[in-house]
């Protein structure tokens, strides 16, 4: 007997999920406008945002001009949201913004429209196109909506993405450096330093910099080395007053001083013309 109960337990529920599923199915097939709307709505609000999504979808084309059709649209969207297909929910919750331009829901649909881009915004590594739109449209949402209660959401969101940018930025830099594309790199680190001056990567940036402006100075014609190695000069005092403390210092200054007798021995390009004559 003992070993009889857990069969008909499973029996049972057994039952229950084939007489679910055949309720839906039926839903599925039925013509029933208000009986497939009441079901979508009770499905979403349970959390089962997959059955109420697709029953929606069916049902949006059939509500058009019905009081119904509001709700709808926005559950719809967040039906998309919740099932993680963020490009769909960002389309939707965009639509119905423009669509619904008085409804109660319209600013939480903007919202919306702005955390479905900044969930689809890729990982660092990879091409940033997306990360752009997202911080636009969530600027866009704090002009519109400044005292908006989801503003702290929105602020943070527009951080993350910045910090994104961030990483992207300082590591297409590295990438460079550690290639040894010097020139590359220095044009990379100036951007990066242009961007981002309070960046928690400020000190390394420097650092690097100044390094890969030294290797080009050195691999340089003669007649660019005076002037490239006076760039060393400049990055080495920028970084000394920035970073006075920094733990490579003594390496820099190993460039710096390099550098400086280099450019001693070194003629300026219109001493060296003068002599040629």
């Amino acid at each position: 007997m003992l070993f009889q109960r857990p069969l008909v337990f499973v029996l049972l529920l057994g039952t229950l999920l084939l007489g679910a599923c055949s309720g839906y199915q039926k839903l599925l097939k039925s013509d029933d406008v208000n009986k497939k709307y009441t079901a979508a709505i009770e499905y979403y609000e349970k959390g089962d945002y997959a059955r109420a999504g697709t029953l929606l979808e069916e049902l949006i084309p059939l509500l058009k001009g019905r009081p119904e059709a509001e709700k709808a649209d926005f559950y719809f969207a967040n039906t998309n949201f919740q099932g993680g297909n963020y490009t769909l929910s960002a389309y939707y919750f965009q639509q119905f913004a423009e669509t619904y331009s008085s409804s109660a829901l319209v600013e939480e649909a903007r919202f919306m429209h702005a955390k479905s881009l900044f969930r689809d915004s890729p990982e660092f590594e990879l091409d940033q196109t997306n990360t752009y739109t997202a911080i636009e449209s969530i600027q866009d949402f704090l002009n519109q909506y400044p005292e908006s209660k989801f503003r702290p959401e929105a602020e943070n969101m527009s951080t993350e993405l910045q910090t994104k940018l961030e990483n992207k930025a300082f590591e297409s830099a590295r990438l460079y450096f550690q290639l040894r594309y010097n020139q590359a790199a220095v044009v990379a680190f100036n951007t990066f330093q242009q961007q981002f001056p309070a960046s928690a990567y400020s000190e390394q940036a420097a650092y690097m910099k100044l390094t890969a402006q030294y290797e080009y100075a050195k691999e340089s014609v003669e007649e660019k080395q005076r002037e490239r190695y006076l760039e060393v000069v400049a990055f080495y005092q920028n970084f000394i007053d920035s970073f006075p403390q920094s733990a490579t210092l003594k390496t820099a200054e190993t460039m710096y001083n390099a550098a400086r007798a280099e450019i001693a021995k070194l003629k300026p390009a219109d001493a060296t013309a003068a002599t040629a004559k």
